[in-house]
């Protein structure tokens, strides 16, 4: 059984406060990407019995197979369905890794939604949800992969009417690794603000001047290079462009009528949808 996870953006990111348990409360929009891997999960039915054995492939995973989030994700189902026979994974990776793009946490919530149909689980939606959040913060979307305002720690979910295939998505990538306890510690948070899903509901054309990521501040500061690529986008006509999570990659909405001359680095990873 084959699926492809995509990506998502995150349309404006408010810190609210620390939580008690280390976290911080967030609110922020995420939008679904089509930009995408592939994983494969078949059961294994050789005689070395192995739980899983995993592989990947495209884009290089810098992390050992059994930290693998497809990994985790089959043994986190594992544990309560002792049941679930030995598979075999591939992963082929396109989307990249720790950009701010949730391709990771896409990669876990789609292995869980792989491994409940596959097998048979019965998981409803809820559950799946409950079972991402012990992968991560932002699997819990992906479970949904609709337009979403999220809350708490992004898994407070609640779907939005928002459409935004009147536009291209261009999506640049600098290959430069944000620290997210870094960029999560150089904010002050703060409540006080206009309600996110409030600010969606301006015209796209508006958002340039509502819609924040509160990350950017710091990351531009260290890193002037990501702030030149959000620069160029608007200089070459973007309606919005806005950094992605906590970087450290930069999206554009560009009219479709509209063709961007980007002048980036060949390493810089491109990408228009």
């Amino acid at each position: 059984m084959i699926a492809f996870p995509n990506c998502k953006i995150n349309l404006g990111l408010h810190i609210l406060q620390k939580r008690a348990d280390g976290f911080h409360d967030l609110e922020t929009v995420f939008y679904p990407i089509a930009l995408q891997d592939g994983l494969e999960i078949i059961q294994n039915d050789s005689s070395l019995q192995k739980d899983i054995e995993f592989t990947n492939s495209g884009l290089t995973i810098d992390a050992q197979a059994e930290d693998n989030i497809c990994v985790k994700a089959y043994h986190v189902l594992k544990k309560n369905f002792p049941q679930l026979p030995p598979v075999k994974m591939h992963l082929h990776k396109v989307i990249p890794s720790g950009a701010g793009l949730g391709g990771g946490s896409a990669d876990g919530a789609f292995a869980l939604v792989l491994l409940n149909k596959k097998f048979r689980l019965e998981l409803n939606e809820q559950q799946l949800i409950q079972y991402a959040l012990q992968l991560g913060s932002d699997c819990p979307f992906f479970i949904i992969n609709k337009p979403a305002f999220a809350e708490g720690r992004g898994e407070h979910l609640q779907p939005i009417n928002l459409d935004l295939s009147a536009f291209q998505f261009v999506l640049i990538n600098p290959k430069i690794h944000i620290n997210t306890g870094w960029a999560f510690s150089q904010i002050t948070p703060n409540r006080k603000r206009e309600l996110l899903k409030k600010i969606v509901d301006l015209p796209v054309s508006e958002w340039k001047k509502y819609l924040k990521n509160d990350f950017e501040q710091a990351v531009f500061s260290h890193y002037p290079e990501i702030k030149a690529i959000k620069d160029q986008l608007y200089e070459q006509g973007a309606v919005y462009a806005s950094m992605s999570g906590s970087g450290s990659t930069v999206y554009g909405l560009f009219e479709k009528i509209t063709h961007p001359q980007l002048d980036f680095p060949s390493y810089y990873f491109v990408k228009s949808i």
